[in-house]
């Protein structure tokens, strides 16, 4: 396992911790948008560029998948470089990439652009990690991660309310420039991730651990990576083509567009809930993660109904439970492998992305060849499949004393 020095962080910080905490999770919100803005225009975007579904959705995989193949890469900037500057960098790339996808002409600017702005989202949740680990108390880090987690909800609450508000009257390419002015605000909040102190004490190799238990904690952080890659492939699906789920289940886009604001609201709160109650037992997380995969999985099965009912419940169920857990793999992660805060948010991050790489272009795919409520019970499989690979590496990790 790569082991990470973490250089240059200032010490723990009891009174200052919560504005650079506060700070990431709202670049990490950002820095996600553009897939997700991009998802909730699509049927809009795919009209006026004359282009198929598959198209955009091969271009939001590709953002994705920068995210997820740059993480090695980004894991290695994040502990070397200021946290403030990192946030700053990814914001900033974040709002650069929605300005210039809202003067697009065809699939292959959108595309590119795309790129680039899955590579700056890579940097977040490493340096994420070293941030939560330097500077939070152990007794609120999954609430802090919670925070941080709670951004892969809030990325979908813009895009909700531009589906509402802005695009029936001005189009797709003004909400496209109204959130790429949005996303300045959180760089001009970098700064507020920067505490006095010394460097955090540095842990070049883990010397207690043993061979055995070494390649036992990998295992577990490759059954996690895994869970993560699953649940996050069906509930992405979920959240990238919600407006067209929505509507295929008889709501109006205006309707659907709330209805996805809402919905991002709740996993909001659901991932700072849980983060603050799981920090009173965090030796329970791997079971609150498996329940809410497997929570996540029935919102999934409800939408896959296909009535406008059961599309209402099941979206709020796979928002608010299926995607809750992210704050608290990290926050588990870093516990698993204290002193390598880097790999942790690695883990989380290469997992997620993952899955979300294989989400748009394969459901776009499956649901032209199949249709969308067949393609939406195959996501609540994934989401049942990801539960048993959490709950297979929580097993091995116990076994191991």
């Amino acid at each position: 396992m790569t082991t990470t020095i973490t250089r240059g962080l200032p010490t723990r910080s009891p009174a200052r911790h919560w504005p650079g905490i506060i700070a990431t999770a709202l670049t990490a919100t950002v820095a996600g948008m553009p897939a997700f803005t991009i998802g909730a225009l699509a049927p809009t975007i795919e009209a006026d560029l004359h282009t198929s579904r598959s198209a955009v959705g091969l271009a939001m995989s590709l953002f994705y998948a920068a995210t997820a193949f740059g993480s090695p890469v980004a894991k290695r900037v994040a502990a070397r470089l200021p946290v403030p500057t990192v946030l700053a960098v990814a914001a900033l790339v974040a709002s650069a990439v929605m300005l210039v996808a809202s003067r697009v002409t065809g699939p292959g600017m959108l595309t590119a652009i795309l790129l680039v702005g899955g590579l700056s989202n890579a940097l977040v949740q490493p340096v994420a990690g070293r941030l939560i680990a330097a500077r939070v108390p152990e007794h609120r880090r999954s609430l802090a991660a919670g925070m941080i987690g709670a951004a892969l909800g809030a990325g979908t609450l813009v895009p909700g309310l531009l589906v509402a508000l802005v695009l029936p009257a001005y189009g797709w390419r003004t909400a496209l420039l109204v959130a790429g002015i949005a996303a300045l605000v959180p760089a001009a909040l970098a700064p507020l991730a920067r505490a006095p102190g010394g460097p955090s004490p540095v842990r070049p190799k883990e010397a207690d651990e043993t061979g055995d238990k070494q390649r036992t904690v990998g295992r577990v952080l490759g059954l996690w990576a895994l869970a993560a890659a699953l649940s996050a492939t069906g509930n992405n699906a979920v959240a990238t083509y919600f407006v067209e789920l929505g509507t295929h289940s008889g709501l109006g886009t205006t309707v659907t567009g709330n209805l996805l604001s809402l919905s991002a609201l709740f996993a909001i709160a659901i991932r700072i809930t849980a983060g603050a109650l799981t920090d009173r037992a965090p030796r329970r997380n791997s079971a609150v993660i498996v329940t809410m995969m497997l929570t996540g999985g029935l919102g999934l099965a409800l939408i896959a109904i296909g009535t406008s009912t059961t599309f209402v419940l099941g979206a709020i169920l796979a928002f608010s439970a299926g995607w809750g857990w992210t704050g608290l793999l990290l926050a588990t992660t870093l516990r698993l492998v204290p002193g390598r805060t880097e790999d942790a948010g690695h883990t989380v991050q290469i997992g997620v992305y993952a899955g979300a790489t294989i989400a748009p272009f394969a459901f776009g795919a499956l649901s032209s060849a199949f249709g969308f409520l067949a393609t939406a019970l195959v996501a609540a499989v994934a989401a049942a499949a990801a539960a048993a690979a959490m709950t297979a590496g929580a097993q091995l990790l116990r076994r191991a004393g």
